[in-house]
């Protein structure tokens, strides 16, 4: 039970007008404060009609009942403090503990009466301030039997340890149900992208993500909700934060922007063969603000997303076909057509070059030690490597099959031998 600490009007001694007729610079009385067990749902719709001035005075009354009820409480710790003997000590501790609970309740409510006042324009700082400075348990730890009969009792009570198992169970749920929620929903999402061809898989992969955390992020804010978490308020602390963060964060928002051209321009896709700013490998993923590249020879090399929409992009597989340019030198003794009927042949029957466009082969120049030919066949972009080791195995040996060389650079060096005329004295 709360003891209420209220005002009530006395009947006007003989001669005094009535209330009605009193001045109007009179303090109103509080409106909301009867009744200290009111529920804090009650109390905030009594709170919503009332003016500024109105709520500082339900403020203030509020703050008189929690002062009353802090000082019962402060009462019975000094007397826990004053070596009771173990039957008092015991009944004191209980009693301080019902004290507490209702102490706590009213801070809950004159909370609220603060939270209004401040809505309406007022300062509620120092009301919250006391709220503050008298909450919580004035224990001292050197008292072992007083600190565990707290902790046990908090951890037992229905407003303790219960209620905060509870809700970190239904915190805990909450996010277990939308976790599963996001994994179906973005899977649905995956397979309903994947069959739009006109969709890259790295847009598929970045909308996938996005579903999925979205969900997740909307599962958080319900499941701090259902926990009994103020969101509105970290909300709206967030949101104050944002510009400061955007300062903070200029480069990886301007990674973010930069992903965002990758994806709607599609200059590469998983799977690609690019070369970056000097990296040349394998593409394994774009992020929000970064670009994963495997490298040829397996190095994970990852690259900020604004350092690769500002670079020269050259996508290696991003045409189904590719030309295979490939030069052949012979020596100057040797008999070109032979060599050029050689390699017309060999392009000729191997399977996987196409014939349109057609191959290109002929004499490219005269070099110092070669007479060289290129060679340039079409193939698909995935047999490119295939073609090209192939292709210089086979001429090299139909090259040594005909008796054709393939010289290596060489200098020759010519001695001359030239008798010296000595010419005679005089």
């Amino acid at each position: 039970m709360f003891t209420a600490v209220t005002s009530h009007a006395a009947e006007p001694p003989a001669g005094e007008p009535p209330a009605a007729e009193k001045s109007a610079t009179e303090e109103p009385a509080a409106q909301t404060t009867n009744d200290p067990s009111i529920s804090p749902e009650h109390l905030a719709l009594r709170l919503d009609p009332l003016t500024k001035a109105e709520l500082e005075v339900e403020a203030e009354a509020w703050q008189e009942i929690l002062k009353a009820k802090a000082s019962e409480v402060a009462a019975a710790e000094i007397a826990v403090r004053s070596d009771p003997s173990p039957e008092e000590k015991d009944a004191l501790l209980k009693s301080i503990s019902a004290l507490q609970k209702e102490k706590d309740a009213l801070i809950d409510r004159f909370e609220i009466v603060a939270d209004a006042y401040e809505v309406k324009g007022g300062d509620p700082d120092p009301f919250k301030k006391y709220a503050a400075a008298v909450g919580g348990i004035k224990t001292d730890v050197t008292d072992v039997s007083s600190t565990w009969f707290y902790v046990t009792d908090w951890l037992q009570s229905k407003d303790g340890g219960i209620k905060v198992a509870i809700d970190i169970l239904v915190f805990l749920g909450v996010m277990l149900g939308f976790w599963i929620l996001a994994r179906l929903i973005s899977r649905l999402v995956k397979n309903f992208l994947s069959r739009t061809a006109r969709m890259s898989r790295l847009l598929v992969n970045f909308i996938n993500k996005i579903v999925g955390r979205v969900i997740l992020l909307i599962g958080l804010i319900v499941a701090l909700g259902v926990a009994g978490v103020n969101v509105g308020a970290a909300l709206a602390m967030i949101g104050g934060g944002a510009f400061i963060l955007a300062f903070a964060l200029q480069d990886t928002l301007g990674n973010f922007a930069n992903g965002l051209m990758l994806l709607v321009y599609r200059p590469f896709d998983v799977g690609d063969a690019v070369e970056i700013g000097g990296v040349t490998g394998s593409v394994h993923e774009v992020s929000l603000v970064n670009t994963t590249i495997l490298t040829f020879d397996n190095k994970k090399v990852i690259v900020p997303n604004k350092n690769v929409w500002g670079q020269v992009i050259t996508n290696i597989t991003g045409m189904p076909t590719r030309r295979v340019d490939m030069t052949f030198g012979i020596g100057y003794d040797d008999d070109t057509d032979l060599a050029l009927a050689i390699l017309h042949k060999v392009v000729k029957e191997h399977e996987l070059i196409l014939q349109d466009p057609a191959p290109s082969i002929r004499i490219d120049a005269l070099a110092d030690s070669s007479v060289n030919f290129i060679c340039r066949p079409w193939s698909k972009t995935s047999d490119y490597w295939t073609v090209y080791a192939e292709i210089t195995d086979r001429v090299k040996k139909e090259f040594d099959a005909a008796g054709i060389s393939i010289p290596y650079p060489q200098t020759d060096v010519h001695l001359h031998t030239v008798d010296k005329v000595i010419p005679s004295s005089t």
